[in-house]
Order: structure tokens, then sequence, then C-alpha cells
């Protein structure tokens, strides 16, 4: 598996697009979270990691939460599936955030569309969205991947993902509160990546606090801009950067 680091950031960063990534094995790929300018991230990490992605390559869009700084690319992402690849895009996510994510954040600027003959349509999230529905009791395939998720402790609901494939898995925390379960969970994947932040966020100090073994499988990412990369117990993911999992 691979592991391409599109965004590190929080809600408030001005050093860092906020927190995306693309996660791969083979000739596969899956975009976890979507901010914008999803577009101009892709072409950026592609330039400095080799891999070149565009948002209609992905076999799926996994969403963890509907805050603005994990899905405001969303709408981007659809209209590029719809008027230029002339498709539904594939989006994967618990139905709580599905059920979400139209009225709050797409239906406003997505529900209806204005054609050249002047006419006006209107639409609904199934014209523009392929849903794929996460379950928290039950694993679900994904071209090569396997999907699991477990709630987070956070404002909204906010889901952890589990994703396998090719004998390796990965861990993502999503946004949460410092959980001891949901880090028992995160860690029977092979390597885990794990957001750290203040406020309701899972603070720094716990994290390095770990046991060497579990410090050692964990990538940090969704830090602020005043985290001291260099100094961390714990490696943080970089921006643009390719990893293997």
């Amino acid at each position: 598996m691979k592991l391409l680091v599109l965004g590190v950031g929080d809600a408030f960063a001005s050093k860092y697009y906020s927190t995306s990534l693309a996660v791969g094995f083979e000739d596969q790929w899956l975009l976890v979270d979507c901010p914008h300018p999803i577009r101009k991230m892709l072409r950026e990490a592609g330039e400095s990691s080799g891999v070149a992605l565009e948002v209609g390559d992905f076999a799926a869009l996994v969403l963890t939460h509907s805050h603005a700084d994990h899905c405001s690319g969303v709408e981007g992402y659809l209209f590029f599936e719809h008027f230029v690849r002339g498709r539904k895009g594939p989006l994967a996510a618990h139905p709580e955030v599905h059920a979400a994510l139209w009225p709050t954040h797409l239906a406003a600027g997505m529900s209806q569309l204005l054609h050249a003959d002047g006419c006006v349509s209107r639409h609904e999230a199934a014209d523009f969205i392929e849903p794929i529905a996460l379950s928290e009791s039950d694993s679900t395939r994904i071209g090569p991947f396997t999907v699991e998720i477990r709630r987070t402790i956070h404002h909204i609901p906010t889901f952890a993902l589990r994703i396998s494939a090719g004998g390796r898995s990965l861990g993502l925390s999503a946004d949460t509160s410092y959980d001891e379960g949901l880090l028992d969970w995160l860690f029977e994947a092979d390597r885990v990546v794990h957001e750290t932040n203040y406020g309701v966020h899972t603070p720094y100090a716990a994290l390095a606090s770990l046991p060497e073994e579990r410090r050692e499988r964990m990538w940090l990412v969704h830090y602020p801009d005043d985290f001291d990369l260099d100094a961390s117990a714990i490696e943080p993911l970089r921006q643009g950067q390719l990893y293997t999992v």
C-alpha cells in the first residue's frame, strides 16, 4: 500500500493545505477527505512525489465527516465527475455523513443548473453522487480495498478508518479527542495516521507518551502551524510526500 499526502493542516492552517490523503494499491486509489482546492493539491503532490493523480482517478472519495476543512472540495469533485467525466462521483461515508452533506454543504451550489438554452434544472444528491454506505458493524469492499469505520469523539458524526489491501492495513484516526479504545482499534493496522491539535482534538503530549512500539508505527497529521516537526517524538507526515505502508 502507498500513502500520498495531499495536505497535513487543520482548519486554521496558513502554512499547509487541510488534511487529505490518497491511499493506493497497485493502480487503484482512494481519496480520504476532500478539502478545496483538491485539484491543485493533487497537482502539487504529483509534482513532488512523481505520482500524477486527478480527481476522476479514484475508486471513491471516502469522507470521514462534514466539517468544511475536510469536505469543502466535494462540490468541485462532484462537478468534475459530472461535467468532465460524465458520471456520478463515488462517495463512501457513514449514512449520517451522507445525510448531512447535501443539505448543509452541497445544495446551495448544486441544486440547480443553468443550461445553454436558458432552462434551469433542479437537482438532488442522487443526481451527482454514487453513494457507498460504510457500516460500523461490517467492512465494505471498494475495488481492492476493504474499509472499516469506527465512530470518534468529535463535534459532529465523525468516523475513523481502517483501510486494507494487499495484506497491509492503515488506520486513520480522523478528527477525535484522545480515545484509548480508538487507539487499540487503530493499532490492529500495520501503520496508523493520527491527528493532533488543540481543543477537542488529541494533544500531542498524550500521543508522545504512548509506548515506543506504537509511536514507531504512527504518523502525525492535522497539526497546527506552530507544531515543531523536527522536535516531534512521532514522525509527522510531510505534505506532498509518498510513503509506503
